[in-house]
């Protein structure tokens, strides 16, 4: 058996090493035909996201790559020689709907649990998890608010707001702005998002001539699009969704807004793209580590069009490196019934080497490095500015 557990390890390292270096084809991130594995009993892992309602793009997205990081861990043997077995939690977005997403994961005993798309609808269900003693590793949501209410037992792999606030402003200075227009939706993260851009962009002796917010569900702009005009901004920015985002920048050039528009890592989509077309050239993002910008993605990116039929979209880069980075604490760990030694596993974390880049954590459990990128929409697509 002792020999049976040391070959099982040795798999899996090399698996997360073919991960890490890339390779450039498919075969790196998506395991052929080889020995069959024997498990020693499953391990429940759940992956909260929104598979239902406005952000159900991003959740089945993010899902597709824990799912192809699930296969890979499994083809090597498993996270402690157990089968990983994904359970699905559908949080919709929405507060009340993710409370009882997370207790039904709680229900289902999971280990563990990955995703986290939404801000506010991570926010309500941290206490359940801490009272659960059920580790989180959030892969996308990135309000301070989290930091600041974490009891402590989930962990951010996106920088959090505070630093995308901060590329954000240092962007509006690359742009020669003066003066800016903030729109957010009111949300966890939309309000504070554009709550520390306010703050930050006066910091630097800039001018916030516009602070709007937008209902849930609106899609007439109009009043917003003549006030915002009566200011005439040098550079708008957009901190909340994308399926909002794209008639807002639509209305806005039919209503005559030539200035700059940037647009928060909610709508570093190809979704904002697609639905305002031409309306859209030129727009600017503040966008989490999209894989198509980075070279050692390819293998990744190879898989999950293989496997899904589509493009890995702007957070599924975060979303393989959640279950990555759990699987790693778990054998870390070295068991799957001491949940205090995993959440210690992943507060030790020190470098982990994922494909959005190294993930190491603060003492507030969330990512020590900016990783934002400011793209470009050029001809319906994205391209990095830097």
């Amino acid at each position: 058996m002792k020999i049976k557990k040391q070959w099982i390890l040795l798999l899996v390292v090399a698996v997360f090493a073919l991960a890490l270096v890339g390779c450039g084809n498919q075969e790196a991130n998506e395991p052929g035909p080889g020995p069959e594995v024997t498990f020693d009993g499953e391990i429940l892992i759940g992956v909260m996201l929104p598979m239902t309602g406005g952000m159900a793009s991003f959740g089945e997205d993010m899902f597709g790559a824990i799912e192809i990081a699930a296969n890979e861990i499994n083809a090597a043997g498993g996270i402690l020689g157990k089968e990983i077995i994904l359970i699905s939690g559908d949080d919709g977005g929405d507060p009340a709907t993710a409370v009882n997403a997370a207790n039904m994961l709680v229900s289902r005993e999971v280990v563990a649990v990955v995703g986290g798309y939404s801000s506010g609808a991570v926010l309500p269900t941290l206490t359940v998890y801490r009272d659960a003693e059920t580790p989180m590793v959030i892969a996308a949501a990135n309000s301070t608010r989290i930091a600041e209410e974490n009891p402590g037992w989930a962990f951010q792999i996106n920088s959090t707001g505070d630093y995308q606030a901060y590329k954000a402003a240092g962007w509006f200075e690359d742009l020669g702005a003066e003066t800016i227009a903030l729109v957010h939706m009111g949300c966890a993260f939309s309000q504070n998002l554009a709550h520390m851009t306010r703050d930050l962009w006066r910091e630097r002796g800039g001018e916030v001539v516009a602070y709007e917010v937008v209902a849930e569900g609106q899609q007439d702009f109009s009043a917003i699009v003549t006030s915002i005009r009566a200011v005439n901004p040098d550079v708008i920015y957009w901190t909340a969704y994308y399926d909002l985002g794209a008639p807002f920048i639509m209305q806005l050039r039919q209503g005559g807004f030539q200035g700059d528009i940037v647009v928060a890592d909610g709508s570093a989509s190809i979704r904002l793209l697609e639905i305002a077309g031409v309306a859209a050239d030129g727009i600017y993002a503040t966008a989490p580590p999209v894989v198509d910008f980075i070279p050692a993605a390819q293998g990744f990116i190879n898989a999950y069009v293989s496997r899904f039929n589509r493009h890995p979209g702007s957070f599924a880069g975060l979303a393989y490196d959640s279950m990555r980075l759990m699987a790693d604490a778990i054998e870390r760990a070295g068991s799957v019934d001491n949940p205090e030694a995993i959440r210690q596993a992943l507060a030790d974390t020190d470098g982990f080497a994922g494909l959005t880049g190294l993930i190491s954590f603060t003492e507030r459990n969330t990512l020590a490095d900016n990783n934002f990128l400011i793209l470009r929409a050029e001809g319906g697509s994205w391209a990095m500015v830097e």
